[in-house]
């Protein structure tokens, strides 16, 4: 039954037929506006607004819709027919599937509804904790998580730490370095770290952590690393062993394309013991991550439609999505960096950066700037929490973003600081 997971749709046919190849010359991938007008046709999108808030989750192309469509009239269609004989087989289909574009082992990966569902799995059921001992997180991660984190004290008896991250300025090499001098004196200052929380593209700020040189320094202070990925697969291009962690918590329907309902957790090999099984779970063996999360029922038609997400995915590419969104970032943060009271909350240069990035306007409030934002220009962001130092909006554009939806924003801006005085 595994062969149902390459059923197309006429639609998704016909549209990948009609998409043109990834333009293959590096520099040119980013500002091909006739390829990614191509790509803008595969979606169908409201123009009430100009939609610069897609980080809650991602649109699914048309093809990808279609399918989804095909899915949820089979399943309700045949349903326990469908599901009950065939559910294994499929299911081990499709975590074969994802884990082949992960870059990982079948056994590491198990599906779940979203990568919160997969964080919070993971922080709770780390049994490598002991009373007294430290775990550590920053401002930028996310709310839920944070939240977590300090309810291991209650769970486990440890001393959470919490990080406040200093704000960039806009050189991408001395910022680096503070990220890392700032992790390297809280493990420092305190030795009993034994988990550490680390966003791969924080939620708030759309900074990219150097995930992989931190994990190898918590490694070496006795730490273990869970990185919340939700961001940035999909959006960068990196198998997910690269984040260089035991576990990771990944949203496939973001930047992946998937319907909502499409999470992962990843554990890799040699580290499912660290996990306790979720709420004593005993559907699955204890040396199964399977047995790691426990979702119930989920929805059948979003995950049956991962194949056909992904393979969007693979044909257009991480690397051209990759591209793509950091030069819609560049084209508003750019010129918003020399407005008078912007200050851009990521350095530029593309380590650190991706598709999201946030600001504050200075003598505005964050949500006056976006309810001015969308009233009066149009443009619609969004207010997040997060960061210390006060809220900030944030900008997140999408494949079907133009160019001209970034100079929009600008223009919205320009008028605004000048307003702020």
């Amino acid at each position: 039954m595994t062969d149902l997971l390459d059923i197309r749709t006429p639609e998704f046919e016909t549209a990948l037929a009609a998409l043109p190849p990834t333009p293959e010359s590096a520099p040119a991938i980013a500002t091909d506006e006739p390829y990614w007008d191509a790509v803008r046709g595969l979606y169908r999108q409201s123009d009430a607004l100009i939609n610069l808030e897609n980080g809650f989750w991602g649109a699914m192309a048309e093809p990808v819709k279609a399918m989804f469509h095909y899915w949820t009239d089979r399943v309700n269609f045949e349903t326990t027919t469908l599901v009950r004989p065939h559910w294994s087989a499929l299911h081990d289909g499709l975590r074969e599937r994802a884990a082949a574009a992960m870059g990982c082992a079948v056994e590491e990966i198990e599906f779940t509804r979203n990568a919160t569902e997969a964080l919070l799995a993971l922080i709770s059921g780390y049994n490598r904790l002991s009373p007294g001992d430290t775990v550590l997180y920053s401002d930028l991660d996310y709310p839920c998580c944070k939240d977590a984190m300090e309810w291991l004290r209650e769970r486990r008896g440890v001393t959470p730490v919490r990080i406040t991250m200093p704000e960039p300025g806009a050189s991408q090499d001395e910022f680096h370095r503070t990220v890392l001098e700032t992790y390297a004196a809280a493990l420092s200052a305190h030795p009993r770290t034994r988990l550490v929380l680390l966003s791969h593209v924080c939620f708030a700020t759309g900074l990219v952590m150097p995930v992989a040189e931190l994990s190898a320094m918590a490694e070496d202070a006795g730490a273990d690393v869970i990185v919340d990925a939700a961001h940035s697969w999909g959006m960068l291009e990196f198998d997910v062993p690269a984040l260089n962690a035991p576990f990771a918590a990944l949203n496939l329907h973001k930047w992946i394309g998937a319907p909502l309902g499409c999470g992962a957790i990843y554990i890799r090999k040699g580290h499912l013991g660290k996990i306790d099984p979720y709420l004593g779970d005993r559907t699955w063996p204890a040396d199964d991550i399977r047995a790691r999360v426990h979702t119930g029922s989920p929805s059948f038609a979003a995950w049956l439609t991962l194949p056909a997400a992904l393979e969007l995915h693979r044909r257009i590419g991480a690397h051209a999505k990759e591209a793509r969104l950091r030069a819609l970032r560049d084209a508003w943060v750019t010129p918003a960096r020399a407005l008078p009271g912007v200050r851009i909350m990521t350095p530029d240069g593309p380590s650190m950066t991706a598709g999201i990035t946030a600001f504050r306007l200075k003598g505005r409030s964050s949500k006056a700037t976006c309810d001015a934002l969308r009233e009066r220009f149009g443009v619609f962001t969004v207010t997040r929490p997060g960061p210390d130092a006060g809220d900030v909006v944030r900008v997140t554009p999408a494949l079907f973003s133009r160019i001209s939806d970034a100079q929009r924003l600008v223009e919205a801006l320009t008028v605004l600081a000048r307003e702020a005085g």
